[in-house]
């Protein structure tokens, strides 16, 4: 049986461009939005199989997050301020994006 993933403890918008998670193991994440919608792991943003690589959609500045939805125990399905809202981020793929707060200044990825 595949252990449980760690958990979001609590989740912040600051300035609406920048997502914070706090996790259950003590560590805290930013998340740039932008970056975020970047890395969008549904099918129309990341190809519909093995292979199928397509360009990284484009990124208007100013996006934001409208909404931020549990999906089930393993995900979130974030809504962007574009309309998009189809891809379902996973706890280890949030886990592997962003930035721990002790990391130095870069971009996520």
């Amino acid at each position: 049986m595949t252990p449980m993933p760690i958990r979001p403890t609590h989740l912040s918008l600051t300035r609406q461009s920048e997502l914070i998670i706090n996790w259950e193991d003590g560590e805290r994440r930013r998340y740039a939005v932008d970056e975020l919608r970047r890395h969008c792991p549904c099918a129309a943003c990341q190809g519909h199989g093995p292979g199928t690589p397509i360009a990284p959609p484009h990124v208007d500045p100013g996006l934001t997050i409208r909404q931020m939805d549990p999906v089930g125990n393993y995900a979130y399905r974030i809504l962007f301020s574009d309309g998009h809202e189809t891809g379902i981020y996973t706890l280890e793929l949030l886990r592997r994006l962003g930035v721990t707060e002790n990391d130095p200044p870069h971009r996520a990825g």
